[in-house]
């Protein structure tokens, strides 16, 4: 019995890109009656997150990687492009951008994608089956109670919510937590924080408005020199701004262009084997994997002669992801989170460049003769307010310490990835009852198994609750080597939608207790089928992978039909200790699994999974 009392209830707590886009995975796989409860605390992050809400993205804030590789869908590539040239409504859209035409390589403005995001969610929810429907509620999770029949969730609502003001508490099957990023206080801020030379947050209205209305020849001290610190210093410069804009950054590390014409792609290299040998100290270490890295880097410069070049170190970084995971489990947690602490922004850079609508305006202020924009390499260790209302940033650099002055100062520093010190009521608490853990090895996260399931303190599962996008940081870079905003950006998310709906749904239709216990046993059972009519499982697959893949009730309810066809010859003539009915959704659960695991492919870039799944359209064939 459903403890709502009707049919059952999934909670989706945040509704910015992760908690969208697993609704949206949730409302096309969903087969029988289910309510899907997407709650947002900021009705401006619908949909959006802090990312690419439109308050806090001006027109000239783009995507770091081009327009063609934003699609909220790893198996339809060129949807977003589709959306922005075909369905978007620019009746309010400023010139250029009004009759901009998009294309695969080229520059979009983000917050564009709260338009495209809320429409392929009301999409969707259009398209599920009978019974399948999206709430979206207004309100912020104060706290999570597992109980035998799910998960009960207090819920404080804004005075204007449509159940009234107040707590209340609800009950549903499942939660899924796709919180998104949360606010950090720097330490070297401390004095300036509510100052009003100080933007704590760039992505927020009053800070985009700071930077709006600042004097064109104010002096400007941004802290970090990573792509929102491009953002700042952008939006500056394309609005005129002549006074100087310092990026001071620890490391000094600028982020490279992306070529014209640049696609995204994936080498097989060979694995790095040195990087494998027992960690003995860190000097050491590093030393093997420059020498690796340039080893790797002269090969593919060799093999590859018409790549451009700048691209060799995201292929390089790209090919080493699968063997990271073994590298890492040799180094010790306390060196691997001093090894990220201070090597996470190069990383990062080596991953991802950005468009040149981003980079070029920065690289021409900085190198013209007498340009306005500098880089300032060290540490930032303190801010300090002056008595002419001006603060000063005291910076400790390679030649020591010295101090910069500002009319106005923006920090880059606002994400905090230790839950330990995450300040919402909703983590505090689940951390506080041992329902979560901080990640152990990392420091970055909550710790999560390979399905993306939240972990008590002890390893074992809290409970049916999901966790997706950036408190999986820390279980995406020991788990599957995702390196710098790989961890959490648009790519590690589209797959997390896909496991975690796809387990949620598994979760729905396997009631009765145990269903991973079951699983395992009935496992050997399926691997004769297997052996036994392989041609009829490996049809359920490709069934069940183009059912997930597709947007449409209509086609889906055909391809459903098909799959239930194609098990029940396969599994009738096979005894099995298992009642039929149940059989026959155990049988699915596995072939659903085989069909993410293949959909979530990560060796493949998402053109070659399209061929690979059978799911390609001419244009994908004729590249």
């Amino acid at each position: 019995m459903s403890p709502t009392g009707a049919c059952p209830r999934v909670f989706i707590v945040g509704a910015g890109l992760a908690g969208t886009a697993t609704a949206i995975r949730l409302l096309h796989f969903a087969r029988e009656p289910l309510e899907i409860v997407l709650l947002e605390r900021r009705a401006d992050y619908r949909s959006a997150g802090v990312a690419y809400h439109r308050d806090g993205n001006p027109w000239d804030h783009v995507f770091n990687i081009q327009a063609g590789r934003m699609s909220v869908f790893r198996e339809d590539v060129l949807d977003f492009l589709h959306w922005a040239n075909r369905e978007a409504d620019r009746s309010d859209w400023p010139a250029p951008w009004d009759a901009f035409e998009f294309v695969e390589q080229g520059p979009a403005p983000r917050r564009i994608f709260q338009d495209y995001l809320t429409d392929r969610l009301a999409e969707a929810a259009r398209e599920a089956c009978p019974g399948v429907v999206l709430v979206e509620l207004d309100g912020e999770a104060l706290d999570l109670e597992v109980r035998p029949d799910g998960v009960e969730l207090t819920l404080h609502r804004p005075a204007e919510g449509s159940l009234g003001a107040g707590s209340t508490v609800l009950s549903a099957e499942h939660a899924v937590l796709a919180t998104g990023l949360e606010l950090r206080d720097p330490p070297f801020a401390a004095e300036v924080l509510t100052h009003p030379s100080f933007v704590r947050n760039p992505y927020s209205a009053a800070g985009v408005r700071k930077l709006e209305t600042l004097p064109p020849e104010a002096t400007v001290a941004i802290v970090g020199s990573v792509l929102s610190a491009y953002d700042s210093a952008g939006l500056l410069l394309r609005q005129g701004h002549t006074g100087r804009i310092r990026l001071i950054s620890r490391t000094g590390t600028m982020f490279w262009t992306y070529p014209g014409g640049h696609e995204h792609g994936v080498l097989q290299l060979p694995c790095p084997k040195a990087l494998l040998e027992p960690y003995r100290n860190r000097e050491e270490f590093l030393d093997r994997v420059r020498s690796e890295w340039e080893a790797a880097r002269a090969t593919v410069l060799q093999d590859h002669p018409d790549l451009d070049p700048r691209v060799v170190v995201e292929r390089v970084a790209k090919a080493w992801e699968p063997h990271l995971p073994e590298a890492i489990d040799r180094i010790p947690s306390a060196e691997l989170r001093s090894l990220l602490d201070e090597f996470g922004t190069s990383i990062a850079a080596l991953r991802v460049g950005a468009v040149e609508y981003t980079t070029a305006i920065i690289q021409q202020a900085m190198h013209a003769e007498d340009g306005p924009a500098e880089l300032v390499v060290g540490a930032v260790r303190a801010i300090t307010p002056t008595e002419s209302g001006r603060l000063t940033v005291s910076v400790a650099g390679p030649d020591g310490q010295h101090a910069v002055e500002a009319d106005l100062v923006v920090s880059n520093f606002g994400r905090e990835s230790d839950y330990s010190r995450v300040r919402q009521p909703l983590w505090r608490n689940l951390l506080r009852k041992g329902l979560a853990a901080p990640h152990e090895r990392t420091g970055r996260g909550v710790e999560v198994d390979a399905r993306g399931t939240l972990l008590r303190p002890g390893g074992e599962p809290a409970g049916p609750i999901s966790a997706v996008g950036v408190l999986r940081e820390g279980d995406e870079i020991v788990r599957n080597g995702r390196t710098g905003a790989f961890a959490f950006n648009l790519a590690a998310i589209k797959n997390q939608s896909i496991s975690v709906a796809a387990q949620v749904v598994e979760q729905l239709e396997l009631p009765d207790a145990g269903p991973a216990e079951e699983m395992a046993q009935f496992r050997v059972h399926v691997s004769n089928i297997e052996e036994a009519t392989p041609a009829g499982f490996e049809e359920a697959v490709i069934l069940e992978v183009r059912r997930l893949a597709t947007r449409t009730r209509r086609e889906r309810e055909l391809l459903d039909s098909r799959l239930d066809a194609c098990i029940r010859s396969m599994v009738e003539p096979l005894p099995l200790p298992t009642a039929a009915s149940r059989r026959h959704r155990l049988i699915r659960a596995v072939v659903n699994r085989a069909a993410v695991e293949r959909l979530t492919d990560v060796s493949v870039t998402p053109r070659q999974l399209r061929r690979q799944l059978g799911i390609a359209n001419a244009a994908d064939l004729e590249d």
